[in-house]
């Protein structure tokens, strides 16, 4: 832990009113010690933590070296869309900034033209993989009579790149779409083209960051709640924008929120959405192998039936293979994805942000300042609309509350004759399983389970009808 402390040493004086005799009076109350401390241990994000471009402490001897350079060229833009009107026609006077770790660059200024051509290029140290890239195209509003420092500089959309999806060594020359969402909904804004290449120094030194915590220890030491790293960030970016506002060329603050995602916290029924879908992809094949066991257990497919029965009586005899087996599956899974890998970086995609059909009301109100400026009447329909989206996740809450009550329930006696039945439930299985083999449980069990239509039911089975008639504290509440 690096650390700094000051001494200081200031009078307290009564709190009077001024009078210049008075001034010339050296009247001493008392004196104040103060201990200030300035720990160089953490990392004050000024960014979101989901495409953090660093993650190095804050004192600079606890810094790594660097694996390896980031080298990116800021080629041209194509097809800009028209931000503002000169002699009669559309037109833009585009830049670009580009945002990695602690330096910022910003290329000149391309006046009057739709397809600038930057050809500049940049490079940084990198020191973490896990880090984002990020550069942003905007439209130059303090040019001409017009400019002013009241007329804010419009973005044209931005385009972040992972470090740890670019092969090192190899050069990416791609053009990316940029994209933004506006209250009308998503535009196309043109497309930027840029060349990207992140060359390793040292690959041992690269593979050794991956198994690093990603933040400085003490974030894990002596952790940062919520609600402190939220009012830090929020300092951080004033102070990285009024550093940068006295730049030359100087970069204005609109600039710095918009490459910082400022907002990324506040609340967005188009994000919801989104999230929720990621969240049901994640769990898309954890719900296709569920659907392919219950085709199993029903017989769709017998020949298919027959040899999972098989493969499980196998595994059942050797339970030794049941872990080389598993790996050994992800390893031939893995190898089989290596000729379908993605060639290029991700870009922003309208369909995973849930932007396409997005409606209108609820991009008005992701808009929204904060506090609302809109009218009560818009704001009250909003609000019912949230109480309704919130019943529904109350009531999947209280369900997901219920189920894990009953289990608490089985040995609490709040139901004594459900208590008694599986106390002597337990006494008994564990006879059982002490005098049979474990392996002849398990094969019963699969058999069980994997049995044929014909000897099953269409009602709930016996520990479903148990544990359905357990209490839960629903009773209680009000």
């Amino acid at each position: 832990m690096i650390a700094s402390f000051i001494l200081v040493g200031l009078n307290l004086e009564k709190p009077v009113a001024v009078d210049v005799d008075q001034l010339k009076k050296d009247k001493f109350s008392s004196r104040l010690h103060l201990r200030v401390c300035l720990d160089g241990g953490y990392h004050v994000l000024d960014e979101s933590t989901h495409y953090s471009s660093d993650l190095r402490p804050t004192a600079k001897q606890l810094w790594k070296p660097p694996i390896g350079i980031l080298e990116l060229g800021i080629l041209n833009a194509v097809g800009l869309h028209p931000m503002k009107t000169r002699d009669g026609k559309g037109t833009s006077d585009t830049y670009c900034v580009a945002k990695y770790g602690h330096k910022w660059v910003r290329t000149r200024t391309i006046v009057d033209n739709l397809f600038p051509k930057y050809n500049e290029q940049y490079t940084w140290e990198v020191f973490d993989p896990a880090t984002v890239l990020t550069v942003g195209v905007f439209d130059n509003s303090q040019l001409g009579d017009k400019g002013a420092n009241g007329n804010k500089d419009l973005k044209i959309g931005k385009v972040r790149v992972r470090i740890s999806t670019l092969e090192t060594g190899r050069v990416y020359t791609h053009s990316y779409p940029l994209l933004v969402l506006h209250p009308t909904g998503v535009k196309k804004m043109g497309e930027v083209h840029l060349a990207l290449r992140f060359s390793c120094t040292s690959f041992a030194n690269m593979l050794y960051i991956y198994s690093r915590p990603l933040l400085p220890k003490m974030h894990y030491i002596r952790p940062f709640t919520v609600m402190q790293l939220d009012m830090l960030r929020h300092q951080a970016v004033n102070i990285v924008a009024t550093r940068l506002g006295r730049a030359e060329p100087p970069l204005r603050k609109e600039v710095v929120e918009y490459m910082s995602d400022v907002d990324s916290h506040l609340w967005s029924m188009r994000r919801s959405k989104a999230n929720f879908f990621r969240l049901m992809s994640v769990f898309t094949g954890l719900f296709a192998v569920g659907k392919w066991f219950g085709d199993i257990c029903m017989w769709k497919n017998p020949v298919t039936t027959v040899l999972v029965h098989v493969l499980y009586l196998m595994l059942v005899s050797f339970p030794e293979l049941i872990l080389p087996t598993i790996f050994l599956y992800m390893f031939l899974i893995g190898v089989w994805n290596f000729r379908y890998r993605p060639r290029y970086p991700p870009h922003m995609n309208t369909k995973i942000s849930q932007a396409e059909a997005v409606h209108p009301d609820e991009l008005d109100e992701e808009f929204d300042t904060f506090p609302t400026s809109r009218n009560p009447d818009l704001v009250r329909m909003r609000y019912d609309r949230l109480r309704s989206v919130a019943g529904r996740i109350q009531t999947v809450v209280g369900d997901i509350a219920t189920q894990g009550e009953r289990v608490h329930s089985l040995l609490s006696w709040r139901d004594p004759r459900a208590t008694a039945i599986f106390v002597t439930f337990c006494l008994v299985a564990a006879l059982v399983l002490y005098v049979t083999p474990f392996q002849v449980i398990a094969a019963l069990a699969g058999i069980f389970m994997m049995r044929h239509p014909r000897f099953r039911y269409r009602v709930p089975s016996v520990p479903v009808n148990f544990f359905r008639r357990l209490p839960a504290r629903t009773d209680s509440m009000l």
